[in-house]
């Protein structure tokens, strides 16, 4: 897409997905299947957004979702039972909505979206080092509970990484982690992410 307006196939979920995220998906709806087919296919992606309102399955119920979002890039599709794909994923650029969306006859969400530039890399400020230690102390014991949940190689000399990667783990509404994931500074990204982990004395020092 380069900046630039493109129609992308959209998949709602109760989540939002931050650029560098690994995503699990377990797809049985026809819509979903025909997606991933396709961008198989096509070598393409589909973007995700977090759902407002409504469910993750097909129905008569409402459905909206947030306005922006963030490609997700098809890393590996398992097969192993008909009718059901095991989707692995990762998180790429961001994106926001560049007009109304729509429902196709098949139930599959489509929208012209605008790419959103990629966080700069910068190191974290020296007052942030501390969250930085602890997000390296929470890999390290998540690894010896014999789950790995961020790709490698971990980048802590990243301020956006660092920061996407606390977002992930922390107990936040959905709303407030859109709205993080959507800041276009990822020191202030990071200096959020920091106070919150000292007001509730993950963070010290």
């Amino acid at each position: 897409m380069s900046g630039a307006t493109a129609e992308l196939p959209l998949f709602p979920l109760r989540l939002v997905l931050f650029p560098g995220a690994r995503l699990r998906l377990k797809v049985f709806e026809a819509r979903y299947l025909d997606l991933v087919s396709r961008c198989l296919r096509e070598g393409s992606g589909f973007g995700v957004v977090c759902l407002r309102e409504g469910g993750e399955v097909r129905s008569t119920e409402t459905v909206r979702f947030e306005d922006a979002g963030t490609l997700a890039r098809l890393d590996e599709v398992d097969a192993a039972q008909p009718g059901i794909l095991h989707v692995r994923c990762t998180g790429t650029r961001r994106f926001e909505l560049a007009g109304t969306a729509r429902q196709r006859d098949d139930g599959l969400w489509v929208a012209p979206v605008r790419e959103l530039p990629d966080d700069p890399v910068v190191a974290p400020a020296p007052a942030m080092h501390a969250t930085v230690r602890a997000l390296a102390n929470a890999i390290g014991a998540l690894a010896q509970q014999g789950t790995k949940p961020f790709a490698e190689p971990h980048h802590f000399d990243d301020a956006g990484w660092v920061a996407n990667r606390w977002c992930e783990l922390l107990p936040v509404p959905l709303r407030a982690k859109h709205k993080l994931m959507l800041l276009d500074d990822p020191l202030v990204r990071l200096q959020l992410v920091d106070e919150f982990l000292r007001q509730r004395g993950v963070v010290s020092g």
